[in-house]
């Protein structure tokens, strides 16, 4: 599989720890009418990572690791678009200086991305420390699949992800979901930045398909999906992504999808495997 890497720019991206925020009383309604106080995004989580179950989590919309956010709203655009899942990470300031890790998501709405690094490096962090990106993988290509749209992806993590079998791009997904269950995210004009949510109100539909063993950082495929100018539903079309949030009790939320590629003439074939998770694909 050839890819057009001598086209593609590395360039530097800033962010800085982002302090968790709240609003009002702290209150806010979920799906079922109850009113709840609950951990939310943004900080540093020391308990939770990728390769962790994001589901039945108490707290909603948690993010795995350490979430970013530059003050600067179109420098935050710049890191929101440019940095690309699986992007090396580099402490710039405060104690963890120096320290190395990798972008596992990114996360609408609140505007941040997410990175993995190891735990004596989040011991050593603090609110607004300085950490840099370096962005790759914007543009790229894979010869002969013009019409398959590869974003948020670093290319050395696209090499490790996909195989070409049969003039498909094969790739091992954890879980195939069905395209009645995305919900938050939809209208969207691009997937370049941020995610989009697949819906887990329902109990039997989580049993049915897994959904409730559900890691941050799987890797997972929407069926009848393109993704390619914004995410909407297209018999036989086809996305992957990764997890890159916790589920939530906000009706039409749930565990939130990056997307990694799409297809919109189906040129993706996703195969079942339980270990397709960046943390295999990163931290091993």
């Amino acid at each position: 599989m050839k890819l057009n890497l001598e086209q593609l720019v590395k360039q530097s991206y800033m962010g800085s720890v982002h302090h968790p925020t709240k609003g009002g009383d702290g209150y806010y309604t979920g799906y079922d009418g109850k009113g709840r106080i609950t951990v939310g995004t943004g900080g540093i989580t020391y308990n939770f990572q990728i390769g962790d179950c994001c589901m039945g989590l108490a707290g909603d919309h948690i993010e795995p690791g350490v979430s970013l956010k530059n003050s600067n709203s179109s420098e935050n655009m710049a890191l929101q678009i440019f940095a690309c899942v699986g992007n090396t990470a580099k402490v710039v300031s405060g104690e963890a200086k120096g320290a190395l890790g990798y972008v596992t998501g990114k996360h609408g709405g609140v505007d941040h991305v997410m990175v993995y690094f190891d735990q004596d490096t989040l011991e050593k962090m603090v609110p607004n420390d300085a950490v840099l990106i370096k962005g790759y993988g914007t543009g790229l290509k894979a010869e002969g699949f013009d019409d398959v749209m590869i974003m948020n992806c670093d290319p050395a993590l696209f090499e490790k992800m996909v195989t070409v079998v049969n003039n498909k791009l094969q790739v091992k997904v954890t879980h195939i979901i069905p395209s009645y269950l995305m919900g938050s995210g939809l209208g969207s004009t691009s997937m370049m930045a941020g995610d989009y949510d697949i819906m887990t109100q329902d109990k039997k539909a989580n049993e049915e398909l897994g959904l409730n063993r559900l890691r941050f950082g799987d890797i997972v495929y929407i069926a009848d999906h393109d993704a390619t100018h914004g995410p909407h539903y297209q018999k036989g079309a086809g996305v992957v992504g990764v997890i890159a949030h916790s589920d939530s009790y906000t009706a039409g939320h749930g565990p939130g999808v990056t997307v990694l590629m799409s297809s919109p003439k189906g040129e993706i074939e996703p195969v079942i495997d339980a270990d397709a998770n960046l943390a295999n694909f990163l931290l091993k």
